[in-house]
């Protein structure tokens, strides 16, 4: 080997090594960069040539820099973070659900409900109890409106929410596919496009903490992105997501879609996951249990209050449900039947009394109103024809001597006495007819969204009590209606059933907190592993540092010394 090949052989080494410095100072200045991963040169020696009879090589020569990561791991990170993101994101929706429903305190549903059945009992012993009984109606009625209204707050916020996020992660795949092509363009034959690749897993990075992402590396570099086993972004195109809503049926629901075709997308994790989880999952199941509850309320609470009576009977009385035209003819029961096929509660089979007095003669009179609703026509087969309509309500009623029943404008069904001296009086609805038709009812509305009391409501604490009027047998019926249990609630009170549920949100509370410790603890690790491979330390490059410049230092030392000139 001559002194050439040996210069060449340092030079190589010189050339290599000062590429070591490079790539350890590109480290050392990135090791607080999110998301860059620790570059390493790879070294491999130089062939020798042919005419070398020892084939001692050619030198040393760095083939490649490349990132060192562990794609496996890196993979299982993203997956932690979506899960994070995920649990987080229900955390803080339940966290906020806890303070409106305010459960444990002197603010909430139960001891709203507890005042209100509390005010009737005590409606037995006093003489004028109206004012009272009506305040703290309209309080439950206003409490129950206002939590509503808390709830659609908090679900419009969710909503506000899934928006921006979907329209980041729709920004975020467009920016991925673009340095999809840049990638493939620059490796096409060359070295890794460390920066590029970096960036591209801070994006997915980004994107896991919005949407559970599964990404495939092709042969040409790019990522191909799923989200569940639909793909999203193919090499350099995005085919792009947005929200889609349906308000078409009775609950408004939400999908995450892809743009180009309106494919749904299974989001299952990351925020977006979250989000609509909390929006369809506990949300829309605390606006349904108000809904039921507030309209039980509502049907029981009539139900008792149509049939009241004070000393001073009724002279005249309006319904509050409007009735359609069409609808007044058809049977209550007919699925045609628009106005009473969507109320959250229903007349049935059965019937109630009118009691009629006349001042005059000192006499009343006791007469059953039959309502048929078996659906079966008088030959016995299934039909409507023959059942109960409100127009045979109205005929029935008005057939009372002394008694006269029409529609008004608006359809409502009105009841009025003949002659002043006659009044009347209803008992025992084994139907609840009249409490759906709003006749001397307490509540008005049908569920959360419009409970009140009646305007024009004069409270009846009376009853008739096995054909006995009663001075206080309303107030005491209607006080024991909170130790009853409802059909409505499938046997359950009012304050079990609505105990029922915020017991099931506590629970939901605690597992969501505990999954949100857990998936963060996941990631957490999975993020120190990935930083003992890729990530940048300190200590370890500045070792790297001080070995390279010696070992150029030593090469240095293979140069000729330039001859000391000798003086004579």
């Amino acid at each position: 080997m001559s002194i050439t090949s040996a210069m060449n052989i340092a030079r190589s080494a010189l050339f290599t090594s000062q590429i070591g410095l490079n790539v350890t100072a590109q480290n050392m200045a990135n090791v607080a960069t999110p998301g860059y991963a620790r570059q390493i040169a790879m070294l491999q020696a130089i062939r020798g040539s042919a005419s070398d009879p020892y084939s001692i090589g050619n030198g040393v020569a760095v083939a490649d820099v490349r990132r060192q990561i562990d794609n496996a791991l890196q993979k299982r990170l993203w997956n932690g973070i979506s899960d994070e993101f995920a649990s987080g994101q229900k955390l803080n929706a339940m966290t906020q659900l806890e303070a409106i429903l305010n459960e444990g305190t002197e603010f909430d549903m139960s001891s709203q409900l507890s005042g209100f059945f509390n005010t009737w009992s005590e409606a037995t012993t006093q003489l004028d109890s109206q004012s009272t009984l009506l305040n703290q109606g309209r309080s439950l009625a206003s409490f129950i409106q206002n939590l509503r209204t808390d709830l659609l707050s908090q679900r419009s916020q969710i909503e506000e929410q899934i928006d921006a996020q979907t329209n980041q992660a729709n920004a975020l795949f467009s920016e991925l596919a673009s340095i999809n092509e840049i990638i493939s363009t620059q490796e096409n034959g060359n070295s890794e496009a460390s920066s590029l690749r970096d960036r591209r897993d801070q994006i997915v990075t980004e994107l896991s903490s919005i949407v559970d992402v599964t990404v495939n590396e092709t042969n040409t570099g790019q990522y191909n992105v799923f989200v569940g086993s639909t793909p999203v972004v193919l090499g350099n195109t995005s085919r792009g997501v947005e929200v889609l809503r349906d308000t078409s049926g009775e609950i408004a629901t939400v999908k995450i879609v892809l743009s180009d075709n309106q494919s749904p997308l299974d989001v299952r994790s990351g925020a977006l996951g979250g989000l609509l989880e909390s929006r369809d999952g506990v949300i829309d199941t605390t606006l349904e249990k108000l809904d039921t509850l507030a309209s039980q309320l509502i049907f029981e609470i009539n139900k008792l209050h149509s049939t009241g009576i004070n000393e001073d009977w009724l002279n005249n009385e309006i319904g509050t449900l409007q009735i359609n035209s069409s609808d007044q003819l058809l049977a209550l029961n007919d699925p045609n039947n628009a106005t009473f096929g969507d109320l959250p509660f229903s007349v049935e089979n059965g019937g109630f009394f009118i009691e009629v007095r006349n001042e005059q003669t000192n006499t009343s009179d006791r007469i059953r109103i039959d309502i048929d609703l078996d659906g079966l026509d008088n030959t016995g087969a299934p039909g409507f024809g023959d059942d109960t309509s409100a127009e045979d309500i109205r005929a029935a009623i008005n057939a009372v001597g002394g008694i006269s029943a029409s529609f008004d404008a608006s359809g409502r069904l009105q009841i009025s006495s003949d002659d002043p001296s006659i009044s009347f009086a209803f008992s025992d609805d084994s139907s609840g007819a009249l409490a759906v038709l709003g006749v001397n009812t307490f509540f008005s509305g049908k569920d959360s969204s419009d409970i009140d009391v009646r305007d024009d409501v004069e409270v009846k604490v009376g009853r008739f009590v096995d054909g006995q009027s009663v001075a206080n047998g309303n107030a005491k019926t209607i006080s024991d209606l909170a130790n009853q249990g409802i059909n409505g609630f499938n046997g359950r009170t009012f304050s079990s059933f609505w105990g029922n549920h915020t017991q099931s949100v506590a629970v939901e509370i605690a597992t969501a907190r505990s999954g949100a410790a857990a998936s963060r603890a996941v990631r957490q690790s999975l993020e120190s592993q990935r930083a003992g491979i890729s990530g940048v330390s300190v200590d370890e490059e500045s070792l790297n540092l001080l070995s390279t410049s010696a070992s150029t230092r030593g090469l240095h030392g293979l140069s000729p010394r330039p001859k000391k000139c000798s003086t004579h």
